[in-house]
């Protein structure tokens, strides 16, 4: 399957070792993938600030790069949440319809168009799973617990099927981060309070990694460990289902 694999402007700058994993493992999957998709940032940042000009040129860049693939896939919930559910409304027009249509978050592509629900690999550590907000309750990949659903979606599927690893039951577990874009820094002291919680929920079930779907939320997760002297590794789940499909 040809797809392009669409990289988030804050991926490429901080968390580029997300996008290579997600290349590397889409092609080990059998996908021929188009890195040919340019445009550097779709719009969200912008858009959540009501920055309105800025934001619609942002985002006509981005439906007129995706015109011509059939299938983009991004490693990031929250941008595939933007495309998908803000830009038709926000643009109008087919193009941006298209960008919606063809945009897949990568656990929800390997899961969904690809048909893969597991994985043969090997990942032997004690994991607490993240499912950032937007990729939980927009884009609906995973239970949430206001509405009694038990863990689930294409991302947890595909971590429970890696032989070895164990996920660590979290008292919270679809808690938010505190990162939410602009919010991490408007209030910062109740986002890196936020995120104080997350970790010592994670640290209290003595899991060895933490891993997002979401590198926005690995970013604001991994230097608040850091800061606190929190020693835990933090992964994209594409670093992790790479690592354990090699």
């Amino acid at each position: 399957m040809r797809v392009a694999l669409a990289v988030p402007c804050y991926v490429d700058q901080f968390r580029p070792q997300a996008a290579r994993a997600a290349l590397t493992l889409l092609r080990r999957l059998g996908c021929e993938v188009s890195l040919a998709f340019d445009a550097p940032c779709c719009g969200q940042p912008m858009f959540n600030a009501g920055v309105v000009t800025a934001a619609r040129a942002a985002a006509d860049n981005w439906v007129r790069a995706s015109a011509p693939f059939d299938a983009m896939v991004m490693p990031s919930g929250s941008c595939t949440h933007h495309v998908r559910h803000n830009l038709p409304a926000f643009l109008g027009g087919e193009e941006a319809s298209h960008a919606a249509q063809v945009t897949f978050e990568l656990c929800e592509f390997i899961a969904g168009p690809l048909g893969l629900l597991t994985l043969a690999g090997r990942f032997p550590h004690r994991v607490a799973m993240h499912l950032g907000c937007h990729a939980q309750r927009s884009l609906r990949l995973g239970g949430s617990s206001e509405l009694h659903q038990p863990s689930s979606g294409p991302m947890h599927a595909l971590l429970t099927g890696l032989d070895g690893i164990t996920l660590v039951p979290l008292d919270r577990p679809d808690e938010c981060c505190g990162f939410g874009g602009s919010f991490a820094v408007g209030e910062a002291d109740v986002s890196v309070a936020m995120a104080r919680d997350k970790l010592a929920d994670v640290v209290a079930h003595s899991a060895e990694v933490l891993v997002s779907s979401d590198p926005s939320c690995l970013l604001h997760l991994d230097a608040v460990a850091a800061y606190n002297g929190t020693h835990l590794r933090t992964l994209h789940v594409a670093e992790v289902l790479e690592e354990a499909t090699r």
